[in-house]
Order: structure tokens, then C-alpha cells, then sequence
């Protein structure tokens, strides 16, 4: 829900209803100066592989479970989990389940 002084999601998941098999979705649904809000559905056994960004992102994992990868580093991650990631960080994430993720990106126009 949208208004003049905010915005609500009430359910975040519900925002991909469907996961095609073998593919990744993602639907950008917030965006101002400042802020850029992306949800990824992500099917089983899909990656996004390494990559960096110029800016600063923050990752949570609303469901399921992903292997992701910063810098030299692989952690297990699970619906919960939330990571803070500077510019230009490598990193890359794997659907081990089918995966619905946030993405923060900070600092975008």
C-alpha cells in the first residue's frame, strides 16, 4: 500500500506469486533518491554468480535458503537472515530451496 507518507507491504512473498522453474524473477517495487527495494523469487539450484555493485546493498532472506558468497567468505543463510554489503563487494547467491530475497539498494537515484 501506498500513500503520501509511506509505503506498507504486508507480505513480501506475495509480491512473486509464481517461480518459473529454472528461472529468477525479481520485481522492484519501491524506488525514491535514496532507496531501491527489489524482491528476487529465485527457483531451486538457480544463482546469480559473482558480481559487484557501486553501491551499498543490504540482502535479507524472507524464504527459504541460499548459499551466499561475499568476497572469500560462503555462509548458509535462511528465511531471517539479513547482511549488509559496502560498494563493490564480490558476491554471489544460490537457491539451495526455491529463495524469495530483499534487496536494499542504498544510495540510488
Amino acid at each position: 500500500m501506498e500513500n503520501s507518507v509511506y509505503t506498507l507491504v504486508e507480505h513480501l512473498a506475495g509480491l512473486i506469486e509464481t517461480i518459473q522453474p529454472e528461472s529468477i524473477v525479481s520485481r522492484t517495487f519501491y524506488k525514491d533518491d535514496r532507496l531501491k527495494a527489489i524482491l528476487f523469487g529465485f527457483d531451486a539450484g538457480q544463482e546469480l554468480s559473482e558480481h559487484t555493485a557501486s553501491q551499498a546493498a543490504i540482502i535479507q532472506i524472507v524464504q527459504g535458503e541460499a548459499t551466499v558468497t561475499l568476497g572469500e567468505d560462503q555462509h548458509e543463510l535462511t528465511a531471517g537472515a539479513w547482511l549488509y554489503m559496502p560498494p563493490r563487494l564480490k558476491h554471489s547467491i544460490y537457491a539451495k530451496t526455491p529463495l524469495h530475497m530483499l534487496l536494499l539498494m542504498l544510495g540510488t537515484d
